[in-house]
This record gives structure tokens, C-alpha cells and sequence, in this order.
């Protein structure tokens, strides 16, 4: 057997059990378990009590959850909701949002708390969708005028990030000019396999023989969709475009081809059974292992970018719901901004990357992780307080 240690891993798992036990004892304490695993593994972590750290296992375990994450939110957008007058409105939204982040980039960048201002405008320019949709969901409102608009605005939005981050600030060296066509090239091998998976699954003999096996020990619907989710982020990696490209652009393919799930009702309960049951908890507490928060504490200026940049990141997402004031009117507009600017998972990973490229220091990551805690403790449950129902939207 290699010579691994899984100590580490193990406790990672100690806290990934814990942190939603605990919250369940505490009905009343409605802080996301995401929240809880970041902050479990600062505390845990070199930064603080030392008691683990992010080591190979850990790290191999944290980039699948990465993948794994990345996927599931990909299969979360729905592509025949996103046209006509809300697909616009959601594209002028995004534009907007990065205009406010690069003029909050450069003006931070000018006080020396950012490096690229770029970046930090794509950093802040996604929202939580899996986190939106089960806060819209619970009040009854996913279906709404405010869901829709929500759903639509927060679905460009991640994908819209997502494919910046990975044309801009990719590790790989090559040329924007290249990385276009690089990425071109890679959206037409996507294209190219979900045409081939879509035409496959129209043959019956194949179409039985799912049926047959996908609720046995072969799982065989999971372990396909785990060679899509693994096979885009290869293909990523060898067109030079960041691997979280590939996991979204997976979920993607598989939700549009997951339309009719009437055959099949449980294969998304199983995939986020893979995802939030085991590997995505990993790569949260071990971002919270790897975070400076030591250097955030040690300076009052950097402890002091947390709220500025929480401030910076509900413009940066919440302006662009005036777009929607006529149809919605003033305080359910508040709550759309709110929700909009609710965003940690694209943070945390973005993040990530800036350091690994070296576009951003890990105090300045810290700090903006940090604001991004606040956006989730604070933005969705100032949403609901708000009003997400319109009476309207609620049939007679």
C-alpha cells in the first residue's frame, strides 16, 4: 500500500460529521453547514490550534469535492429558463456587476489591498446558486417572478465566472488569443459529446439496460456521469483551461440531458449523495486549513478589508437587481439583491487560484473567504426577513 497517511483525512471527516450534527441539535441557529466546516477547519488548522493539516490525502480528496462541486452547480442551471427578456436582463445584470468590481478592483488596488483588479471583479461577480435555489425553495418562492429572476440572474452569473476565471487566470501561459481558441475548441469537443451521449441514450436496448442497472450495485447512471465530471476536467487541463471549467461544463451536459427524470428520480439524490455527503465537506474544511487567517488578525488594515470587501461584494451582486424594481417592486428587489449577492463556493475557489498564480496574497484571499462567510450568515436570512412571496405568484 502507498505510504499515505490518512490521519488528517480522518479528522477532516470527524468535523464533517459534526458540523451538521450540531446545527441539527440547534434547529433555531440557521447558519449553513458550509459556514461551520470553514470555520471548524480555521480553528483546527495551522493557524490556529494546529491540530491538522491540508496533506496529500486531504489535498487529493479536497480537489475531487472541488470538481465534484463545481459539477453539481453546473447541474443546477436550467437552460430553458435562461431566454428571451430574462436571459437579457441577466446578461446586463453580469455586465454590470464586473463594471462595480473593476472599479471597486482599481480603487482597492490604488489603497494597495489588491493586486489585480480583475480578478477581484470576477471574484465577486457569482452567486451560491445551490445555496439561492434551497432559500428560495424553503419559502415556497423558486417559482415565483422573484425565483425566476434569481435563478436566471445567478445561473449566468456562476457560469459567466466561471469561464472568465478560467480564460484569464489559468495557470497556463499561453496567449488570450490562444486560450480562445483553445477554449472554442473545447466547446465544440463539449458540444460534440453530449450530442454522442444524447443520441446514444435515444436507443432502447441501451435505454433497458440503464433502467436495469442504474439502482443495482452497478449505479451505472453515477458512475457515468462520474467519467463526464472526470473525462471534461481532463480535457480542460489538456487544452490549458482551468479544471473547474470542465467539472461545470460536465454538470451542465448532464442536466440538459437529464431533462425527462421520470425513469430515473433518484440519480440527482445520488450524485449530491457523493458530493455533499462525502467529498465537498473535505475541500470546505480544507480551505479553512489553508486560510491566513493569522494575518488577518495581526493587522487591523487586513482585518479591516473583511467588512469593506462584504460591502464591496453586495454591490457588486445586489446593484444589478434594480433591473427588476418594475416587476418587482421595492422590498422584494432588496431581497432579489440580497440573495444575489449571497456567494462563497466560487469565492473560496477563486481565491484559490489567485494565490496559486500568485495574482493575489493569502491575507487578501482570507479577507475576501472571510466576506464571503458574512454574505451567507447574514444576506439570505435578511432576504426572507424581507419577503420572498409574492401573492401573486401563490394560485388561489
Amino acid at each position: 500500500m502507498p505510504e499515505v497517511a490518512f490521519t488528517n483525512l480522518l479528522g477532516v471527516l470527524v468535523i464533517a460529521l459534526v458540523a451538521p450534527l450540531l446545527l441539527g441539535f440547534l434547529p433555531r441557529v440557521r447558519v449553513p453547514a458550509v459556514v461551520l466546516e470553514i470555520v471548524a477547519g480555521i480553528a483546527v488548522g495551522p493557524a490556529v490550534l494546529g491540530w491538522l493539516e491540508p496533506d496529500l490525502a486531504v489535498r487529493i480528496v479536497a480537489l475531487l469535492g472541488l470538481a465534484m462541486l463545481l459539477f453539481l452547480a453546473g447541474l443546477e442551471i436550467d437552460v430553458h429558463e435562461l431566454s428571451g427578456r430574462v436571459l437579457t436582463a441577466a446578461l446586463a445584470g453580469y455586465a454590470i456587476s464586473l463594471g462595480i468590481g473593476l472599479g471597486a478592483g482599481v480603487a482597492l488596488d490604488a489603497a494597495g489591498w489588491v493586486d489585480d483588479p480583475l480578478l477581484l471583479a470576477v471574484t465577486l461577480s457569482a452567486t451560491s446558486l445551490g445555496l439561492v435555489v434551497a432559500v428560495l425553495k424553503d419559502a415556497g418562492a423558486v417559482s415565483g417572478r422573484l425565483g425566476r429572476t434569481v435563478v436566471a440572474a445567478s445561473s449566468v452569473a456562476d457560469f459567466a465566472a466561471v469561464l472568465l476565471l478560467s480564460l484569464a487566470f489559468s495557470e497556463d501561459d499561453a496567449g488570450t488569443g490562444a486560450k480562445i481558441a483553445l477554449l472554442a475548441a473545447f466547446a465544440a469537443l463539449v458540444v460534440v459529446v453530449a450530442v454522442a451521449v444524447g443520441w446514444s441514450g435515444r436507443s432502447m436496448r441501451l435505454g433497458d439496460v440503464l433502467v436495469r442497472l442504474q439502482d443495482s450495485t452497478a449505479e451505472i447512471r453515477v458512475r457515468a456521469a462520474m467519467l463526464l465530471l472526470l473525462g471534461f476536467v481532463v480535457l480542460a487541463e489538456k487544452f490549458g483551461l482551468e479544471s473547474i471549467l470542465g467539472a461545470f461544463m460536465a454538470g451542465a451536459v448532464v442536466g440538459l440531458l437529464d431533462r425527462d427524470a421520470t425513469s430515473h428520480p433518484h440519480f440527482r439524490v445520488k450524485l449530491e449523495a457523493v458530493g455533499y455527503g462525502f467529498l465537498i465537506p473535505v475541500f470546505f474544511i480544507s480551505s479553512g486549513l489553508g486560510l491566513d487567517v493569522r494575518g488577518l488578525v495581526d493587522s487591523p488594515d487586513a482585518l479591516a478589508r473583511v467588512p469593506v470587501l462584504a460591502v464591496v461584494l453586495l454591490l457588486v451582486r445586489g446593484v444589478p437587481a434594480l433591473l427588476a424594481l418594475r416587476d418587482l417592486g421595492p422590498r422584494r428587489t432588496a431581497a432579489a439583491a440580497l440573495l444575489q449577492a449571497t456567494s462563497l463556493p466560487f469565492i473560496v475557489t477563486a481565491t484559490q487560484i489567485g494565490v496559486a498564480t500568485g495574482r493575489m496574497d493569502s491575507v487578501t484571499a482570507a479577507a475576501l473567504v472571510c466576506a464571503g462567510l458574512v454574505s451567507v450568515l447574514l444576506f439570505p436570512a435578511a432576504a426572507t426577513a424581507l419577503g420572498l412571496r409574492d401573492p401573486a405568484d401563490v394560485p388561489a
